[in-house]
Order: C-alpha cells, then sequence, then structure tokens
C-alpha cells in the first residue's frame, strides 16, 4: 500500500471491483444459457452457418435468409446483447462513485457539533458514505466513530460533494424546550416593607474567641463542645437581647480551610462583626474576613476580644487594621471598636448596643408576604429525618406545607425548628430556621425559592437538571474537540514521519514503537499503581464536603503521587463507600460522621481503610502522611570518615601501573567495606568503593582518625592530586515527605 492513500479507499474500490465481477459472471451464465437453448433448436440446421461466432456483422447478415420461429429470433437477440456486455473493452454506464451519483439537489437539516451517525441519518445515506466523502481530506478517517462530533467544515465538505443543499438549524432540543426556571420577585412595593431583625456574621481569625463570644451572648456553651475547640460549621442563632431586639447571628469558621462558609456568610448577612484578639493582633484569615465583607459590600463592627489578657493591646490592633483600609471612630474612621473580654463577659453589652445602633441607622426591612425567597446556609442528611437544611429566610413567611425548590432539590415543608430543636410553625424574614422534607439534599449556598405546586417544583428542577446537562455537554464537546485536534495533529505528524519512509523501514519502526506501548510488567505495574491514592470523602454537612474538597482541589504534586477523588457525600460511611473504595483500591475518610461495627468489619475484611476525623487539619496532617507513605524511599548520605590526600604515586601491579593516595584520616574512620566519593575544590569527581586500604604494608578494614593509609580505587583512570578529600559514608533509606502544602 503506497503511502498517503486512505485504506477506506481501497475497501470501496475492492467492493465496486466485486460488484462488476458478479455483474460478468450473471452475464456470462445467461449466455451459457441461451447458447444451450439455441442448440436444441438448431440440431436440425446446419450449425456452419453461424459457426464464426457471434460476431454482430455476420448475424445481421445472415438471419434475414432463414425465416427461423420467433422463439428462435428472440434467443440470438438476447444472446447478441449478453455477449456485447462481456466482450465490450468499455462498459456503456462506468461505475462513478455514489458521490457524484446524487444529481438532485435535496437540503438537508444540519447543525453545530452533530455526529457522523446524525449526518448520514439526515442525508438518507448510511455512515460509509460519510466516511468515504471524508477520504483524502484533513480529517483523520481512522479516528472517527458514529458518534464523533464532526466540525462544521466537514459538514459542508460532506454535504457539498453529496450535491446537496446546506440548511443549519438549532439543536431540537432548544426548539422545544422552553426556559422553565423559577425567579426571585420583582421588589416589592416600599408600603408593603415592615421592618426586621439584622442578620450579624460573627467572623475572625481561628482561635481568636468568636464562639465564646457568641454563647457569652446566647448564655450557652457552644463552644466547649465543639471539636478540638474551633468551629467547623456554619451556625445560625437567634439571640434575644435584654432590651427586647431580636439579632440572627452567624458563627462561621475561622479555620483556612473554611474560606467558601465564610465567604457564604458575608453574602447572607447585614453587619459584620470582625473579631480580632488583642493579644493576636490580624492574621490571614482576619484579612480574608475584611475581603470578604469588601466583596459583599456589608459595614463592619470590629471587637477587640481577650482585652482581658496582661499582653493585650488594643491600639496595636488598630493600627494594623488601618493597613486594610478599617478605619476605627478613633482614629477618624467610621468603623465602630468595642474592646471586649467574652471569657469575662465584659462589655459584651456594649458591642451588643454597637450593632443595633449601625442595623437602625441601615433601616432594614423586608416584605413579609408572598412566596418565600431564603438561602441555604447548611445541609446535612439526618438518619431519622432525612435531608435537613438550615436557612436564612429573606422574604415572604414560610409555614409547613410550602412548597420549595433550591438548586436541583425540592421540599413539601414537613416540619420547622429554630436553633434549639424546637418545633415553629412559621418563619420570618431574617429568622434561621431548619427544613426537613426534601427530596435531594440541596447544597450551602443555594438559593430557597417557593413555588405554587409538586408539579411545578418538579418542573423547575428538571429545567435546572438539563441546563445543567446541555452546559455539561458543551463543556463535553469542547474537550473532545480540543481531544480530535491534537489526534489531527498527531496524525499528520506521523505522516510526515513515515511518508517518506521504505515501507519496510517504515513497518519495522512501527514494530518498535508498538513493542514500546506493550503492557507493563507486573512489577513494574504495582510500582504505578502505588503512586495513585483513591478516596472516598464522606461529611456530616455539606459545608464540610465543600471545604475538605477545596483542600483537594489544591493539590499540586500529581509528579509525585496522584490523588483521585472517587466519591463525596454527606452522611455516615455505608456499605457502598466500602466497596467503592475496594474497587477502586482507596481510602475512607469521614469527617464528623460514624462508620457502624458492621461497617467496620467489612472494611476490615475487604482490607480498606476507614480513617475518622473530628479537626479538619487532623484529618489534612492524616492525608499527608497517607501520600508521603507511597513515595519511594530517599536516599540519605551519612558520612563516617573523612582524610586528605597528602601524596601520590604508584605501584605495579602485575604488568599494570595502579595510582595509590597516601592519606591521613582526619574525622571519624575509613571502613574498607563503605562507599567512597573523591571530592576537589569542592565538586565530587568519583564515588565507587576502594579496591585496596592498607596502614603501611598490611591490609586493614578500617582506619582511624589521625592514622596514615594508603588506598586505590576501583576505576583505575581517576588521578589523584595532593589536596583532594576523601570521604567514606554510608546510604540510608528515609522516608519522603509529600510537597504537597495546603496552606495551614
Amino acid at each position: 500500500m503506497s503511502a498517503g492513500v486512505h485504506p477506506r479507499f481501497f475497501s470501496c474500490l475492492i467492493r465496486r471491483n466485486m460488484n462488476q465481477k458478479l455483474l460478468k459472471l450473471e452475464n456470462l451464465l445467461q449466455l451459457h444459457c441461451i447458447c444451450r437453448q439455441l442448440h436444441i433448436l438448431g440440431q436440425n440446421r446446419p450449425l456452419s452457418q453461424w459457426r464464426h461466432g457471434f460476431s454482430s456483422a455476420y448475424l445481421v447478415g445472415t438471419a434475414q435468409p432463414y425465416a427461423w420461429p420467433r422463439r428462435r429470433d428472440l434467443l440470438i437477440r438476447t444472446a447478441l446483447s449478453q455477449y456485447r456486455l462481456l466482450v465490450t473493452k468499455k462498459e456503456k454506464r462506468p461505475w462513478k462513485s455514489q458521490l457524484s451519483s446524487t444529481k438532485s439537489k435535496k437540503e438537508v437539516e444540519v447543525w453545530i457539533g452533530m455526529t457522523v451517525e446524525e449526518l448520514a441519518r439526515a442525508m438518507e445515506k448510511d455512515i460509509d458514505y460519510v466516511y468515504e466523502a471524508l477520504l483524502n481530506t484533513a480529517i483523520d478517517v481512522d479516528s472517527l466513530e458514529a458518534d464523533s462530533h464532526l466540525e462544521e467544515v466537514w459538514i459542508k465538505e460532506v454535504i457539498k460533494k453529496a450535491g446537496m443543499k446546506l440548511k443549519w438549524s438549532k439543536l431540537k432540543q432548544d426548539k422545544v424546550r422552553e426556559n422553565k426556571d423559577a425567579v426571585r420577585r420583582p421588589q416589592a412595593d416600599a408600603a408593603l416593607l415592615t421592618p426586621r431583625s439584622p442578620v450579624v456574621t460573627i467572623m475572625g481569625h481561628v482561635d481568636h474567641g468568636k464562639t465564646t463570644l457568641l454563647d457569652k451572648l446566647r448564655k450557652t456553651q457552644v463552644a466547649a463542645m465543639e471539636a478540638g475547640g474551633i468551629t467547623q460549621h456554619i451556625g445560625a442563632f437567634l439571640v434575644t437581647m435584654p432590651s427586647g431586639e431580636k439579632i440572627t447571628f452567624l458563627d462561621t469558621p475561622g479555620h483556612a480551610a473554611f474560606s467558601a462558609m465564610r465567604a457564604r456568610g458575608a453574602q447572607v448577612t447585614d453587619i459584620i462583626v470582625l473579631v480580632v484578639a488583642a493579644d493576636d493582633g490580624v492574621m490571614k484569615q482576619t484579612v480574608e474576613s475584611i475581603q470578604h465583607a469588601r466583596d459583599a459590600q456589608v459595614p463592619i463592627v470590629l471587637a477587640v476580644n481577650k482585652c482581658d489578657k496582661a499582653e493585650a493591646d488594643p491600639e496595636k490592633v488598630k493600627k494594623e487594621l488601618l493597613a486594610y483600609d478599617v478605619v476605627c471612630e478613633d482614629y477618624g474612621g467610621d468603623v465602630q471598636a468595642v474592646h471586649v473580654s467574652a471569657l469575662t463577659g465584659d462589655n459584651l453589652m456594649a458591642l451588643a448596643e454597637a450593632t443595633i445602633a449601625l442595623a437602625e441607622m441601615l433601616e432594614l426591612k423586608a416584605d413579609p408576604t408572598g412566596p418565600v425567597e431564603g438561602t441555604v446556609i447548611e445541609s446535612f442528611t439526618d438518619k431519622g429525618r432525612g435531608p435537613v437544611t438550615t436557612a436564612i429566610i429573606q422574604r415572604g413567611t414560610l409555614r409547613k406545607g410550602s412548597i420549595l425548590v433550591a438548586g436541583r432539590s425540592w421540599a413539601k415543608v414537613r416540619l420547622m425548628f429554630d436553633e434549639n430543636g424546637k418545633t415553629i410553625n412559621e418563619a420570618y424574614p431574617s429568622m434561621p430556621v431548619g427544613i426537613i422534607g426534601w427530596k435531594d439534599l440541596p447544597s450551602a449556598g443555594d438559593e430557597i425559592l417557593e413555588v405554587e405546586s409538586e408539579s411545578r417544583a418538579r418542573e423547575v428542577v428538571d429545567w435546572r437538571k438539563y441546563a445543567q446537562e446541555q452546559e455539561k455537554n458543551k463543556d463535553d464537546l469542547k474537550i473532545i474537540e480540543e481531544k480530535r485536534k491534537e489526534h489531527q495533529e498527531a496524525y499528520q505528524k506521523a505522516r510526515e514521519k513515515y511518508g517518506t519512509l521504505h515501507w519496510k523501514k517504515r513497518s519495522y519502526i512501527k514494530y518498535l514503537e508498538r513493542k514500546e506501548q506493550k503492557s507493563l510488567k507486573p512489577k513494574e505495574k504495582a510500582e504505578k499503581d502505588s503512586n495513585v491514592l483513591p478516596v472516598v470523602i464522606k461529611g456530616d454537612v455539606d459545608g464540610s464536603v465543600e471545604a475538605i474538597l477545596n483542600i483537594l482541589a489544591s493539590y499540586d504534586a500529581s509528579h509525585e503521587c496522584e490523588l483521585e477523588l472517587v466519591h463525596f457525600g454527606v452522611g455516615d460511611i455505608s456499605e457502598n463507600d466500602v466497596n467503592l473504595a475496594e474497587t477502586f483500591d482507596g481510602i475512607i475518610y469521614g469527617f464528623n460522621v460514624n462508620a457502624s461495627n458492621i461497617i467496620q468489619q467489612s472494611a476490615a475484611k475487604k482490607g480498606v481503610k476507614v480513617k475518622l476525623h473530628k479537626i479538619i487539619y487532623r484529618l489534612v496532617e492524616d492525608l499527608q502522611e497517607e501520600l508521603s507513605s507511597r513515595l519511594p524511599c530517599a536516599v540519605e548520605e551519612h558520612p563516617i570518615g573523612e582524610a586528605s590526600i597528602l601524596a601520590t604515586f604508584s605501584v605495579t601491579e602485575g604488568k599494570k601501573k595502579v595510582p595509590v593516595a597516601g592519606c591521613r584520616v582526619q574525622k571519624g574512620h575509613l571502613e574498607k567495606q563503605k562507599k567512597f566519593k573523591l571530592i576537589r575544590n569542592g565538586h565530587i569527581i568519583w564515588r565507587g568503593s576502594l579496591t585496596s586500604l592498607k596502614h603501611h604494608k598490611d591490609d586493614v578494614s578500617m582506619i582511624k582518625t589521625g592514622m596514615d593509609c594508603g588506598l586505590s580505587l576501583d576505576e583505575e583512570k581517576v588521578e589523584f592530586k595532593v589536596g583532594d578529600e576523601i570521604v567514606c559514608y554510608e546510604e540510608r533509606e528515609v522516608l519522603a515527605k509529600t510537597s504537597w502544602d495546603p496552606g495551614f
């Protein structure tokens, strides 16, 4: 096969030749049959009259003198016809390509991204027709499958070769599917608005006392019950002040891993209370909280905490905040600063009053009528109650039986409860509420909208799933197109590479390439698999899982060990999680979830590791250790002794001269069985072992500090110089450590 001629061309050519041969065989058989019949009819006539064969000129001249019966005339005419077909050098109707046979200008409806199969169906042709049309073009026909997407240029090429008209259209789905999504209502009339409680988010660096501060305001002990003494969920609480005013507080995590939670808290809040420890000052998450407040355009009240400590310096905190454009009233700004002690409760009422005063200035109002609008603050799965969400109502009044939509989930409200677990019947704007009745678990941060019926809720959810699928298809199409282009470029390079080579040379090179691509040996495969860590992540709430996934997204050490996320979800560890981990040879990480004895026994039986953690940075440390354990051990050199070369000479052994270095041990000792390296001007010029080590004329295995010795190397070409250093060392394997740093 010549280079540059496509295999599909030969298949089409062979098919054409076979059709022609079958046609000629049929003609030959018909001629034979006609001749036999003429022979039977002409037994009473001398055959010599037409022994010259079926010559058209002869038969025309000789057929007239004899008045043969009509049947014989018909047979002769048929025989002549079949004979002409056989002896004619060029057929009257030569075979033409199917591509050029279509004369009618048929209109074909096409669209961007259609597949080979769809194009063939639209043209009412088979798939081979499309392949044949794309032969001898820049596209790699071998890489095309029935479901391969075609570019606009190739669709036009096929239609052009078919002699058909092109008609562009949108995807059929776009024609019939209209937007059924639910959206927020227009802004309410100012006359319908009523005053509402402020939503206040407490933000700041980890361990600066945010939750303890809130405990004092609520007179509860939340901080004492938190794992590791740090908040790892976003909490919503309604606090009634002694003066009667109500404030909804959101307590956000300060740990670096929970950046998304803090951003979510800032987006649904009216006021941010920025807590900064007076003894610690402005830290990384403090700066991040300021940025969240600025992005959400939310005013700040500064709470300088831990002022009861001897090393507290509130003024230092205020000065540090100036660098981030947070200017307190003491320095001519508009940010209220209150010095408090969450531990002792000092000045907390002043903080509450500052917050209420700012809320009054903001004149916060909401519309308590009409369909409900809100935001999911947190979501989790409860064994007895199913999917549960914590939400902030922003408009309307939520009641039992309301139909809600959030993200790609919907609910008929079965039960509502406050932060203390007490059942409530109604939830007004600015009120935090727990909602039970969701069909699926919505994501934290999803918008909650009330709709008129269950059928409408299903319609909205179906539309959102469809819209997400369409978006995913577009992304997939882009990826497919990129891969196709890469494959096309590789194909073109391969053709350029092999095009000028002799077929024998080309076959040999391809054989070598196939040999290199053969499957790995079991040992090599095991080594390759050991550099992949598949993980299953389970968390107690959606926000926790989100935080862990954000941490995994920062993984940047794939060149050392691949981190593969097999599955993630909310809820306790299940048998399905164990089966997935077993299939992928992975590890299950659980955050604030449980694994029953049955699940743990099943995991142990299947050899699956289940690791449960209640503090997020402990989980990350465990993950780092597991990644490090999958890395090959590093080799470290440990010096045993050092010697300096004082003289060089050579000795004769047999017929050759061997260079010898006269040395004195300066540090430690030299052992003949260990490894050595020769250093000159700080550069290593040789590594290896000794062939001999002598003290005076005696062979020895070890030379101690201060002793002189003579030694020769296992490489004779190395030249010694006075002043060189000989170092004796041993290699030790040490566990490698992953270079991945999640940033905390």
